[in-house]
């Protein structure tokens, strides 16, 4: 069975690559779970829409991983307005893809929602947390989200 991948997937490849894989395999775990399509005309199109869109997250290197991490730090305020109970408990939790929304939001680049690192895997109170983004093996970026009650 013929199939492209729509999602990074162990051993077998990453996002838009055409693979050759078992129908049982194709059929019963990739394509129920969106990590791939049928590999058809169409999908090719598809497919480029989907490299460019890992090519806009994707770090390049090494220099370019600082130039973010000067970024990021160099946000003056990162801040988060969340629905929360009288006790200052959210209604909910902050996910990695709140954090990346607000640092966009801030003024800052966009960031993979899997690079970054929230204290306890997610953030249930409100007040100041500090967030970690891993841009690359050497380039860590540190930066305090303010999570404030709507």
């Amino acid at each position: 069975m013929k199939l492209i991948l729509t999602a990074d997937v162990d051993n077998l490849g990453a996002p838009g690559d055409t693979v050759e894989v078992k129908d049982g395999y194709g059929r019963n775990y990739l394509l129920p779970r969106g990590l791939a399509i049928v590999a058809t005309r169409g999908a090719q199109k598809q497919v480029e829409g989907i490299r460019r869109a890992q090519d806009a997250r994707k770090v390049r290197d090494l220099d370019h991983a600082n130039e973010l991490k000067q970024a990021i730090e160099g946000l003056a305020a990162v801040s988060l307005s969340v629905k929360t109970a009288g006790t200052g408990k959210l209604f909910g939790s902050v996910t990695q893809s709140d954090v990346a929304t607000a640092i966009k939001s801030a003024g800052g680049p966009i960031v993979d929602k899997r690079s970054i690192e929230l204290p306890k895997s997610h953030i249930k109170t409100v007040g100041k947390h500090n967030v970690v983004v891993h841009l690359h093996p050497d380039v860590v970026a540190k930066f305090d989200l303010q999570v404030a009650a709507n």
